[in-house]
């Protein structure tokens, strides 16, 4: 017997997936389509978009996850609508909880937990991708609050299409189009509060950049990915000037010849880290540890001492040392 035939999507619908396949191709590389994905999914229109494209193209390699924080009420409703739906699919789904409450920075400490809880269950299924739905809009708000941090060519990149095993493919479409989307095809969605939540840096942003028609969002999402070219460029430019060095393979070194500022600046914090892999050096603190290396002047970050020395040639040379421990002072 010949196998049922499925049913037809509609031009526009197809036409989305094609182009979302393109999309998912250039980021996930060679044998994207014998992958397993996990999609993180909200239950808000981009990600359930994300979601119904990618079972569209690629049926029995994705499963998908729900992480519910605990910080609203409705939450866990939103987790379970998601769960409903992808039980109707035949979509495998989990629903991610903290271990513990979310506390600090509330957005940044969730988005942390997020991405930790996401890697397990990834790790867990044998899964190769997480996908998210990041997009054109989402990337303009972050180059922007970026920007008012004044952020280097790094920061500007945005967030990136591809970051370990993290894929996003919806880069370059805007959020109206995957709500558009999540529409047509009738797929349920919830709206958290927390987008339009003005105590939120985004969420104030969100808002202003909604009355805006100056800023092309796409065009700022592929200057994303030329700025993203150009760090690795540079990145790059780092490797092969350390690696030129007559002790390369000595962690403690630090040599200058000259280099432009921002090759220097990454090959200090490319040697630091060598030392120890928690130093966070950028901004103003680095601008300071640089300043203090070119006076002369002993430099001290975390627990590692930098001071001058001789055998530089014809560039200057510092060494890395660690910080004397501290005595305590006796007891009464």
């Amino acid at each position: 017997m010949m196998p049922p035939r499925q049913k037809q999507k509609p031009a526009a619908e197809r036409d989305a997936v094609e182009r979302f396949a393109a999309g998912l191709a250039a980021v996930a590389g060679p044998g994207w389509q014998r992958a397993h994905y996990g999609v993180a999914v909200s239950g808000g229109p981009d990600s359930m978009a994300l979601l119904w494209l990618m079972i569209s193209l690629l049926p029995g390699q994705v499963r998908a996850a729900t992480v519910d924080h605990g910080l609203r009420a409705e939450s866990a409703d939103e987790a379970r609508m998601v769960a409903g739906f992808c039980a109707r699919e035949h979509i495998p789904h989990s629903i991610l909880h903290p271990a513990r409450p979310i506390s600090g920075s509330l957005q940044a400490a969730a988005r942390t937990e997020r991405y930790r809880l996401l890697d397990q269950w990834r790790a867990a299924h044998a899964l190769d991708h997480i996908v998210t739905a990041h997009h054109a809009d989402d990337q303009l708000e972050t180059m922007i609050m970026r920007l008012n941090r004044s952020s280097g060519v790094g920061g500007l990149a945005g967030v990136r299409a591809r970051n370990g095993a993290v894929l996003r493919p919806l880069l370059g479409w805007r959020r109206d189009e995957l709500v558009a989307l999540a529409l047509d095809a009738d797929l349920p969605i919830v709206d958290d509060p927390s987008n339009s939540d003005t105590r939120f840096d985004r969420a104030r942003l969100r808002k202003a950049l909604k009355s805006q028609a100056i800023i092309d969002p796409q065009a700022a999402a592929r200057a994303a990915v030329n700025l993203a070219e150009a760090d690795a460029a540079i990145d790059w430019a780092v490797e092969a000037a350390i690696a030129s060095w007559p002790d390369a393979r000595d962690r403690a070194v630090i040599r200058d010849h000259g280099y432009p500022a921002e090759l220097f600046r990454r090959i200090v914090v490319r040697r630091l880290q060598a030392n120890d892999q928690r130093l966070a050096l950028r901004g103003h603190t680095l601008d300071g540890v640089i300043a203090a290396m070119k006076s002369g002047r002993r430099a001290m970050v975390g627990a590692l001492l930098i001071d001058a020395a001789q055998g530089g040639g014809n560039g200057s040379m510092w060494r890395i040392s660690a910080a004397p421990r501290r005595k305590r002072a006796p007891g009464p």
